[in-house]
């Protein structure tokens, strides 16, 4: 069914596995669209009330294929652009609870999949950065609310615009992560979370979910998201925002800008 990612259930708990290792589960266009595929999959098997999301090989994701971005005169350009913040969307409106299995590299755009989860858990060797800003785009797919949300507006706008590197650790500190454990714990850490939910009444565990969500979209308004392709668009063609792409590219020997090579 899936080109970029594994999809299973196994009773209540479902999985999803970034697939391109070789390309550190960088989110392409297709891999965007899958995802939201999945979710709504999910959302009509009604025993599943638990989903993972990992990557596999090195890293959860290195974010962004910004290669495979639309140009903005390009036919369909914005519905491109605008495949980020659908697949948020989605994995943050899927009926089950969704938990994020982080480790190795979490870049850009997988820290908003990340977000988009109900709770992540960290190897404590994970890293995190935000680096469009050097790459010239604003952070878009509705991940500036959703750090706001979990993070704090003064950390979000540190973060986007320095776009230095942070720890678990620090992720951890800040809020942004619900456990950090070692590497070699992070399965079962992650597998003994998902089975205490999975255990637990299904009506509440859904409707707790669903008032939170409630109470933090009035707080911090994700569907203002949806404008987020029109600024992604207009960067793609700015001259400044080229030239800091070309750069940030240039600096690290890429022919295509992954957000991170780490």
């Amino acid at each position: 069914m899936y080109e970029t990612i594994e999809v299973s259930s196994q009773g209540s708990i479902g999985t999803v596995w970034l697939n391109r290792p070789n390309k550190l589960n960088a989110l392409s266009r297709v891999t965007l669209r899958e995802l939201a595929e999945a979710a709504r999959w999910f959302d009509d098997q009604a025993e599943v009330r638990v989903v993972i999301i990992g990557g596999r090989g090195k890293a959860f994701s290195a974010g962004a294929d910004v290669s495979t971005f639309p140009d903005a005169g390009e036919p369909g350009a914005r519905v491109a652009a605008d495949a980020g913040r659908v697949m948020a969307d989605a994995i943050e409106g899927m009926q089950a609870l969704t938990i994020a299995r982080v480790h190795g590299w979490c870049v850009g755009g997988a820290l908003v999949l990340a977000a988009a989860c109900d709770l992540r858990v960290a190897a404590e060797s994970a890293r995190f950065s935000i680096p469009e800003v050097d790459l010239g785009i604003p952070l878009a797919w509705g991940g500036i609310p959703r750090l706001v949300r979990e993070i704090g507006p003064a950390l979000t706008k540190e973060l986007v615009t320095t776009c230095r590197p942070f720890d678990a650790r620090e992720a951890l500190t800040a809020g942004f992560l619900n456990r950090v454990v070692a590497a070699n714990e992070l399965d079962e850490t992650v597998q003994q979370m998902a089975d205490i939910i999975a255990k637990k009444p299904a009506g509440p565990v859904f409707a707790t979910k669903r008032h939170v969500n409630a109470v933090t979209s009035q707080m911090v308004g994700t569907m203002r998201g949806w404008s987020d392709a029109d600024s992604l668009l207009a960067a793609m063609s700015d001259p400044e925002c080229i030239k800091s792409r070309e750069a940030y590219m240039q600096a690290r020997g890429l022919s295509t800008p992954l957000e991170s090579d780490r």
